[in-house]
């Protein structure tokens, strides 16, 4: 009885996740018109207009790189920087440490939204405004608290003994933490890498705010950028959903050849 129960709720979740999936690839690949028609057309004509389109509207190519180039710098300064923090954090005896713990997870409970004016004053005080380097900046800012808190309890996993044997066998710095340090948190480095890149790529809130140009944006601004002209629902829901599979595809890759890692990054945490 437990096993049906069991079966039937993944069934259910399996179910809730496809059928999305199923309607915007549906809509992606066929035109405006089949996707408004009733009686409701569940295999319609299958056609890549929708995607010629966008690419003669937006700069899709540009927008391309700019998501990439913006989701892999920040998630790297962002992972980069934390993992030094966390280490410091676990490591060295420093006054009021769960206070300032606590401050950044504080930090997280902010909506982005509440941010915007005094992060666009200070990119203009610096002349980062609609440049990429502002953006990751801003960006790896916001993931950083994040994933201190996640790197803490790993490290903290991590028996001093290791590192201060290797210290008496002679090794420096940069070679305990190559051979000690870092291959013990590769799961959970691989697994917040992929996890901020993801959050990276779908943010839409920062390069709209303070992108203005095609130098900038990236490719989830472009889902507001696009025109079907006048529809009988007032949205081009077939550009819009061909947009979403361009932003999906590129996530769902990493995810699929990298579960493993992921799961191994947030539950493990063990030494071997």
């Amino acid at each position: 009885m437990n096993m049906k129960i069991y079966y039937f709720f993944a069934l259910l979740y399996v179910f809730i996740i496809l059928v999305p999936t199923y309607w915007i690839s549906r809509a992606a690949f066929s035109t405006n018109e089949s996707i408004t028609t009733l009686p409701l057309i569940y295999f319609p004509d299958f056609t890549f207009i929708n995607f010629i389109t966008l690419f003669n509207q937006i700069p899709l190519f540009s927008y391309i790189f700019n998501s990439i180039a913006f989701s892999v710098f920040s998630s790297v300064i962002a992972v980069s920087l934390s993992f030094m923090a966390a280490y410091a954090f676990c490591r060295f005896e420093i006054k009021y440490k769960k206070i300032i713990l606590w401050f950044l997870l504080l930090t997280i409970a902010f909506p982005e939204i509440t941010t915007i004016v005094p992060l666009y004053s200070l990119l203009k005080h610096l002349s980062l405004l609609d440049s990429l380097v502002g953006l990751c900046l801003i960006m790896s800012s916001l993931l950083t608290p994040f994933t201190v808190w996640i790197f803490v309890p790993f490290i903290n996993q991590i028996p001093t003994e290791l590192e201060e044997a290797s210290i008496i066998d002679g090794a420096t710095i940069l070679q305990m933490f190559s051979k000690i340090i870092l291959p013990v948190m590769k799961p959970a480095i691989g697994a917040l890498l992929l996890i901020n890149f993801i959050n990276c790529w779908n943010n839409l809130l920062y390069p709209l705010a303070f992108c203005a140009t095609d130098d900038c944006k990236t490719l989830s601004v472009a889902i507001t950028e696009v025109y079907g002209g006048r529809t009988p629902y007032g949205r081009p829901w077939d550009l819009m959903s061909a947009l979403g599979i361009l932003i999906f595809i590129p996530i769902l890759i990493p995810i699929i050849f990298s579960n493993k890692t992921i799961i191994q990054g947030l539950t493990s945490g063990s030494l071997k």
